[in-house]
């Protein structure tokens, strides 16, 4: 080592250093010693002198790290040379340097993924800061939130609609009937009703519930709807934070905090009053004051107890609970539905009083029935159709999401419709002039009561809904009849048998059922089909058609009349169309495959919601139930040859944000155009010359069919021009309240007839009002369809006139069917075994037995004739006797 790195001479023996360099010289051996002391004067000063000492400390770690460690290792006793221990002098480490870190990590003294372990310090002192400084912000909160005052509640607005000419139709919608109440004018039974259902700890509480909003966090996470306050104090905030209705997490954060403080600051009567005052009941009701008059007509004070606890199940959501429903929201929410779960409800409520010791045993007995309510349209604005147009627009916007029902109670909305209103006025005039006309209670009570009425009329173009006729007004007949009615749509539903077949084809008898498009045969409207009455229908292979209990299928026609030339009565589909022929359609239905026929129904525009009983043979002719909106925009398809637009009712919807919703035309291709032309041709003649010549307009060319259904329940006639469709039903259902089995009732001798059909009431109706209508239009025509498919059986050759035109006065004069007398019952017949006879051959013995086991189907829909029994699929078909099925509505639709 140089000479100016030494250290000065020190004596000899002397201080504790040298004390120090003793100790280490004894215990370390020769490498120990210090340079010189092995008598070498080569770097030494004299004899006996010392190294020279390091300038600094600096110096002694740069020696440190020169010599490899050496000395520090010789430095510690025992080690024999080994590394020194790490955090050591020369490491860099916490103790060499005599400094330590304010949180130590990554750790020092560990190696691997134990340095990047934190320490249980480090770990308690992040929780505690964490938790500490959510405590304080909440702290903070807490003291910025302040209590709401429901009597200083958000105003809401109207909202205005407007025809579609832009004028105004009608405010609604937005305004508040709300009356505020005291907790003395508030029946117990009320208070306790909503406390035993909703919140039974809600004396006792804090005013939240911790599973409660754990479960609406974890929806929100989700993507998915938040679930309401579960407490009466947190529906209570919410009802009052009306200027913020977010379904967001900050949102749900700050109502937790409003009600926690709430619950702490304020009295819990106060609280339940303001919650029973607040609450929305339906039927534009805020308050309970206000729901004892929408509902019951009196005031809240002199309600019972059977009628609080219908009102608290009518606050779990009005859509659901009302009975008097609201299918123009959701067609599940019907009248029936409604009043069964209300029903439910109510005696829920009820025992829970009772189980809770807030209703005496005897007291509550009383109350097993659900109170009777009221109309529940108090706005004599929305008489006549407006409520109709007004409910079916509204629909429109809560399907298409462009505002919650929340939003629409608010207000402040402009909706421009899709109603014309020359046309809904001419619609409703023509229903009312045929009712006055004809129907007449106070003289048939037997047979003209309960009578009603339903129409719709789409523009083909767009699929516009230009009108609707819902039923007599909209302030006393609660369901649409527009929109949903449960009637079966009968022989109407026979034109979409004949596109599956011009479409897709009949099938190969010697092939499986699953075949290619191209092994099968399009069908010409020339095909020749049966005409003969109880027809055993056949499946497409030949074989005799069974139902599951092994009874064979004779289908009628109507009257009971084979119609065609004897002995094969053979009969073209166009002239089968004519005259409604069931048979031909029926075993058409069968060759095809009724699996496509409901596809095409579909496709042409109609919920699949809406088509029941697709594995029977009557399927073909018309046991579903479609709405009127939804048949006059499948039929629409054909006037627009083959395009389909689903039917649309708002146009654009304007805010404050500006115009938030417009509607786009969607077309899609239904089928081709020689298909919807060929079946326009083949309808076009219906109305020429056959049951449908009341719907004739003078110089224009009208397409259409009639339906009528078993046991004379329902009627329509469905008709088009180039440029509108309208659909027109008549029916008798029994939909007063107090009639627990609610049932379509028989139409035999209504309106002084022998019994309705299509081509009566309906077609009168239709003419009437499309001719008004179209006043003023250019007449249109429609397009001269190409010849399409294979002409079926027509082997051997017809006859010269197999299918003989009916004189004029058979065209046009009804051939009324006499009333029916039940029939005895008749024995099932011996299954006939498969391939005894082929498909056409007619005259085969196992033909000859009469038609037993006919049931109740939908009939035929002769020449101005009433459909003829009919055989119905067993199970029973929804959609008859017994009730609405729901689910035809126009607003189940994607558009609707």
């Amino acid at each position: 080592m140089s000479e100016h790195r030494r250290k000065p001479p020190q004596p000899q023996g002397g201080g504790r250093a040298a004390a120090r360099r003793g100790q280490s010289g004894s215990s370390s051996g020769r490498r120990a010693a210090p340079r010189g002391a092995t008598g070498s004067s080569a770097g030494s000063y004299g004899p006996g002198a010392e190294e020279r000492p390091y300038a600094g400390r600096a110096e002694a770690r740069r020696a440190a790290q020169r010599n490899g460690g050496g000395r520090r290792r010789a430095a510690e006793p025992g080690r024999g040379g080994r590394r020194a221990a790490p955090g050591g002098p020369g490491q860099g480490g916490a103790a060499s340097s005599g400094k330590r870190r304010m949180i130590d990590y990554p750790r020092a003294g560990r190696y691997g993924w134990q340095r990047w372990v934190p320490s249980w310090k480090l770990t308690s002192g992040v929780c505690l800061g964490f938790f500490g400084s959510m405590l304080a912000a909440a702290g903070i909160a807490y003291a910025m939130v302040g209590v709401p005052d429901v009597a200083k509640m958000a105003k809401a607005q109207n909202n205005v609609y407007y025809w579609a000419d832009g004028t105004r139709m009608i405010a609604t919608g937005g305004e508040r009937n709300r009356q505020a109440v005291g907790l003395s004018q508030i029946p117990k039974a009320m208070r306790y009703a909503v406390i035993s259902q909703e919140n039974k700890t809600f004396y006792s509480d804090n005013g939240v519930d911790p599973k409660g909003i754990a479960r609406a966090v974890f929806n929100m996470a989700k993507g998915g709807e938040t679930q309401g306050g579960s407490t009466i104090t947190q529906q209570y905030v919410k009802n009052a934070m009306l200027e913020d209705q977010s379904q967001t997490i900050t949102r749900k954060a700050k109502e937790i905090l409003v009600s926690v403080k709430v619950g702490a600051e304020v009295d819990k009567d106060e609280i339940l009053e303001g919650y029973l005052n607040s609450a929305y009941y339906g039927r534009g009701a805020y308050g309970i004051q206000a729901a004892a008059r929408a509902y019951f007509n009196k005031d809240a004070v002199d309600l019972n107890p059977g009628q609080c606890a219908m009102l608290a199940a009518v606050l779990k959501g009005s859509t659901y609970y009302d009975p008097a429903g609201a299918t123009s929201l959701d067609p599940s929410a019907t009248s029936t539905a409604n009043s069964a779960r209300a029903q439910r409800q109510m005696q829920d409520t009820l025992d829970k009083m009772v189980e809770y010791g807030h209703l005496d045993a005897a007291e509550r007995a009383k109350y097993r029935v659900l109170p009777k309510v009221q109309n529940p349209r108090s706005n004599t604005e929305q008489s006549g159709q407006i409520g109709y147009l007004v409910d079916l627009a509204k629909a429109s916007l809560l399907k298409n999401n462009v505002a919650t029902k929340h939003q629409l109670d608010q207000g402040g909305y402009s909706i421009y419709t899709t109603f014309d209103k020359k046309k809904v006025e001419e619609l409703e005039g023509a229903v009312t002039k045929v009712y006055k006309a004809n129907i007449k209670p106070d003289k048939r009570p037997e047979l003209d009561t309960h009578v009603q009425f339903g129409g719709a009329s789409v523009n083909p173009e767009t699929g516009a809904i230009e009108a609707i006729y819902g039923g007599a007004d909209a302030t006393k007949h609660f369901s649409n009849n527009a929109d949903e009615t449960g009637a079966q749509v009968g022989s109407t539903f026979k034109p979409f048998v004949l596109a599956a077949a011009m479409k897709w084809g009949v099938r190969d008898p010697d092939l499986d059922k699953d075949q290619s498009q191209d092994e099968r045969t399009v069908v010409s409207p020339k095909s020749l089909y049966s005409g003969r009455n109880r027809l055993k229908i056949k499946d497409y292979d030949g074989s005799i058609w069974m139902n599951e209990k092994g009874e064979q299928w004779p289908q009628p026609n109507d009257g009971e009349e084979s119609v065609g030339s004897p002995p094969d009565y053979k009969i073209d589909l166009r002239e089968a169309m004519r005259k409604s022929v069931n048979t031909a359609f029926v075993q058409l239905g069968m060759d095809v495959g009724t699996d496509k026929v409901k596809e095409a129904a579909v496709q042409a525009g109609l919920l699949e919601s809406s088509l029941s009983g697709s594995t029977f043979p009557a399927f073909s002719i018309g046991i579903s139930d479609p709405s009127a909106i939804r048949m006059a925009g499948a039929y629409g398809t054909f006037a627009s040859s083959g395009v389909q637009r689903d039917p649309f009712s708002v146009t654009k919807v304007t805010s404050k944000k500006g115009t938030i919703y417009t509607h786009e035309v969607k077309d899609k291709r239904a089928f081709t155009s020689k298909v919807a032309d060929n079946v326009t041709d083949v309808l076009k003649t219906v109305v020429d010359k056959g049951t449908g010549t009341n719907a004739q307009l003078p110089g224009r060319d009208v397409a259409g069919k009639t339906g009528t259904t078993d046991g004379n329940k329902s009627a329509w006639f469905i008709g088009y021009t180039p440029q509108l469709s309208t659909a027109i039903t008549m029916f008798r259902f029994q939909d007063d309240e107090r009639v627990k089995n609610r049932k379509f009732l028989k139409m035999y001798g209504t309106g002084g007839q022998d019994s309705i059909h299509g081509a009566s009431f309906p077609a009168e109706i239709w003419h009437d009002y499309m001719s008004q209508a179209l006043k003023g239009t250019k007449a249109l025509r429609f397009p001269t369809p190409e010849p399409i498919g294979e002409v079926l059986h027509d082997t051997p050759p017809p006859s010269p006139s197999p299918t003989p035109t009916p004189s004029k006065s058979q065209e046009t004069t009804p051939s009324p069917t006499p009333t029916p007398t039940p029939s005895k019952p008749e024995p099932t017949p011996t299954p006939t075994p498969s391939g005894t006879c082929g498909v056409f051959e007619w005259n085969c013995d196992d033909e000859d037995d009469g038609g037993a086991n006919g049931g109740n189907g939908p009939g035929g829909d002769g020449p101005g004739g009433a459909g003829g029994p009919s055989p119905t699929p067993s199970p029973t078909v929804t959609g008859g006797e017994g009730g609405t099925r729901g689910g035809g509505g126009f607003i189940s639709g994607p558009n609707g």
